[in-house]
């Protein structure tokens, strides 16, 4: 099984760059979340940044071979649905369900 995984160098390498990019990606997300110039703008931020966010920590519990740190993702994710419902119910101004 040690043939098929890349040497830790290249391993190591390529979650230095993994992780830089992340955090540039979330550094301007974050800055369109608070110059967002409408609640759209604000909101499709937010939810970007949960979702690679939860990416990351999938990618990670893998890494680590631990199926447990996967399980926060979910309710991240959740919770960024969540606010998509409660914007969108809020700028139609109508009853979630209807």
């Amino acid at each position: 099984m040690n043939g098929l995984l890349p040497p830790l160098e290249v391993t190591i390498t390529l979650l230095g760059f993994a992780t830089s990019l992340f955090i540039i990606a979330s550094i301007f997300y974050f800055i369109r979340l608070i110059k967002g110039p409408t609640v759209p703008d604000m909101v499709l931020a937010v939810d970007v940044l949960a979702y690679d966010l939860a990416v990351f920590i999938i990618l990670f519990s893998i890494m680590c071979n631990s199926p447990y740190l996967a399980v926060g993702a979910l309710p991240l994710v959740l919770w960024a649905y969540l606010l998509d419902m409660y914007v969108a119910k809020y700028l139609t101004k109508r009853e979630l369900g209807e």
